[in-house]
């Protein structure tokens, strides 16, 4: 008892000796937003994507490239006069080159329009991609908040059901050692004093594992130590009409496959650029030289000057490749149609469940509020009881326990409906717009 008495105090004096910084919802959204690592790893693949729908990157501007070279060349050649006598010559040629060439493609039957098009449909799409993630963090994060703020009243109920204990077993001693009452009433007390405490030292190591949690939800030293803010609003005039339809406007999902619609229109587009000629230009300045050896008979050679070119290129036809992928194209085009029904339907069940789910919780919350004000009361009532020896000590613990799990079970109420409201707003797209 003793070092267990020791070791609470240890404990008390870690959680309240030192004052906490206290972090609010608001400055947890903006830690999370700023150094949670799926966001983080969700914002380089926006910028990649990004990158990747510039026009750099999607062959509308002209390609410049150099090129160098040399060879070597042994050379053994007959040569004959007006008599047919044969002069024989044998020598080496070097031979240098270089030239700068510009390569531009004209048209090639709009391809090209619809495939930056798609990569701009992509840079979007990485975008809800990135809230997506982003949403689901701040889900999270707010879980994890909930959780250290329901651990931090739970903590604080636990210490006052141990103290009430502790007075409880002083009371105890105090009868018995003035022989009011029997040595089972301290042995029934001490028994309750090493239950709480156990209860107790189980809630703060739960506390301690829910922050650091909560520490790396935000990216942080998970030793961080802080206090949050308990206090819990609720937004109880929801309309499910105007949230069903929000949802079906709203929602991440449904964002992204009109996304990738639009992609697959452009595939089809892309497909058919494969029926259209192409035609290109190209131009180049060029530098060539010829070194003989000086009995080969030949002289030097040097040629220099520009190039311009245009080319076209149709494939009138190619056995049906074409044509296959443009019918190729419709069908995934038919299919992410197929998928936004599909979601859509899905969609409805989830507000569905979602609003039940927030309606029951309400309830609940309402109700457990109810049962902590009739066992507070009662317990109330025990306490005045007590004093006067109406009551046993057995009904002074069942009347503790009682308020006790009315106030646990309240508090679980209280944070489960707070969730379940987000869980709304997440559905409806409106989870990055609340208010903290």
């Amino acid at each position: 008892m003793k070092s267990l008495k020791y070791f609470l105090i240890i404990i008390l004096y870690t959680q309240t000796g030192y004052a906490q910084e206290l972090l609010t919802k608001s400055e947890a959204v903006k830690l999370a937003l700023e150094f949670n690592y799926d966001i983080k790893v969700a914002n380089n693949d926006v910028e990649i994507a990004n990158n990747n729908a510039s026009i750099k990157n999607n062959s509308y501007l002209p390609t410049l490239s150099v090129q160098a070279g040399t060879s070597y060349r042994d050379n053994n050649v007959k040569r004959f006069d007006d008599e047919g006598f044969v002069f024989n010559n044998s020598g080496s040629v070097i031979n240098y080159n270089s030239s700068v060439n510009l390569d531009y493609t004209i048209f090639d039957g709009m391809g090209r329009k619809y495939t930056f098009e798609r990569a701009k449909q992509g840079a979007i799409l990485s975008e809800l991609q990135a809230r997506q993630i982003t949403e689901a963090a701040l889900l999270q994060l707010f879980v994890a908040y909930h959780e250290v703020a329901r651990l931090t009243e739970n903590e604080l109920i636990q210490r006052q059901t141990l103290d009430i204990s502790k007075t409880r077993l002083q009371r105890a001693q105090y009868s018995f050692d003035y022989g009011q009452s029997t040595k089972l009433d301290v042995l029934n007390a001490e028994v309750d004093v090493n239950t709480d405490s156990v209860n107790y030292l189980t809630v703060v190591q739960q506390l301690g594992n829910a922050k650091r949690d909560l520490n790396l939800l935000m990216g942080r030293e998970v030793n961080t130590e802080f206090s949050v803010d308990t206090t819990v609003y609720y937004v109880r005039d929801v309309d499910i009409e105007a949230l069903r339809e929000e949802v079906m406007n709203k929602n991440i999902s449904i964002l992204q496959i009109d996304r990738q619609i639009q992609s697959s229109e452009f595939d089809v587009g892309i497909s058919k650029s494969g029926w259209v000629p192409r035609l290109g230009a190209n131009a180049s300045y060029n530098w060539n030289k010829n070194d003989y050896e000086e009995d080969s008979g030949f002289a030097d050679l040097r040629t220099t000057g520009p190039l311009v070119g245009l080319s076209l290129n149709w494939n009138i036809y190619d056995g049906g490749a074409t044509s296959t992928r443009v019918q190729n194209a419709k069908v995934a085009l038919e299919s992410q149609r197929i998928n936004k029904e599909r979601a859509q339907q899905q969609l409805d069940r989830d507000l569905n469940n979602a609003w039940t789910t927030y309606q029951t919780a309400l309830f609940i919350l309402d109700a457990q509020r109810k049962n902590l004000e009739t066992s507070h009361h009662n317990f109330e009532r025990t306490v005045e009881q007590n004093k006067f020896g109406q009551v046993t000590s057995i009904e002074f613990r069942q009347a503790q326990v009682n308020l006790l799990n009315a106030s646990l079970i309240y508090n679980e109420a209280k944070y489960a409906a707070k969730n379940a409201e987000l869980a709304l707003l997440q559905l409806s797209g409106h989870l990055l717009d609340t208010e903290f």
